[in-house]
């Protein structure tokens, strides 16, 4: 049996469905979670970009954010995007992404952009 890097595997991006794809396509808000040095757990809503591979978050203010403060000192990241469908019959859907974060900036304004490491999705 041939073993597995784990630490690797680890490090590889999630790759997405066509419908998870989609669905990450056609979303505009996420929840996005940092922690803190001492590990307490941030969460605020964001505006995201995705571009078939990575997620993309700004913002006014960002880079005085406690979001960006967290990620300046560790750079993982989750994220949920989710919505309801119907109330009756109930249908929700989302995906919850888990990966690092890097902080960059473009024409003096700084982003944020996600590479996805774990991924479960439901509903799609």
């Amino acid at each position: 049996m041939e073993s597995v890097d784990l630490l690797k595997l680890w490090a590889e991006p999630a790759l997405f469905t066509e419908k998870e794809a989609l669905f990450l396509c056609q979303s505009q808000m996420a929840r996005v979670a940092t922690v803190s040095a001492d590990g307490q757990p941030h969460v605020v809503p964001v505006a995201i970009e995705f571009d078939g591979r990575y997620l993309y978050f700004s913002g006014r203010a960002l880079a005085k954010s406690l979001k960006f403060r967290h990620l300046t000192r560790n750079d993982k990241v989750a994220l949920v995007i989710d919505d309801v469908v119907s109330i009756r019959p109930w249908y929700v859907r989302g995906i919850e992404i888990r990966g690092t974060a890097e902080l960059l900036v473009e024409k003096g304004h700084p982003y944020v952009r996600i590479t996805p490491l774990r991924k479960a999705s439901w509903g799609l």
